[in-house]
């Protein structure tokens, strides 16, 4: 299976920025796209920002202007800059990844664990 980890959540204020990383282990036959989501307590899991492998990217309403998602196909590794931080970004933010696991040669929907995000004075 493909195995992601998320890092770079916080403690930050509003106005502050953070930018997280989302790191895929070991090898991918085949990107087709990642993204992140959010989620707090009480309410569904939203998307966020996605990003293809052609580099096309999509963002929510939200975050649209604020945030930026890019990718390293190098090093597996997927960002999230989010500048200009609100209360209401605060969540849980979850990396998705839909990729050809190089072991199984299967595609499949892969997700972190999730790093924590806290906008705050």
């Amino acid at each position: 299976q493909v195995h992601l980890v998320e890092s770079g959540g916080g403690l930050v204020q509003p106005g502050g920025s953070l930018r997280l990383s989302c790191a895929a282990s070991g090898s991918i036959a085949r990107f087709y796209v990642m993204g992140w989501y959010r989620q707090v307590p009480g309410k569904q899991r939203e998307l966020v920002a996605t990003i293809t492998s052609a580099r096309s990217t999509n963002y929510a309403d939200a975050v649209k202007g604020r945030f930026t998602i890019s990718r390293d196909s190098r090093k597996n590794t997927v960002y999230l800059q989010m500048n200009s931080l609100k209360p209401e970004d605060t969540a849980v933010y979850y990396c998705n990844a839909d990729v050809v696991d190089r072991a199984t040669l299967l595609r499949d929907d892969y997700w972190g664990r999730g790093t924590q995000v806290t906008v705050s004075s």
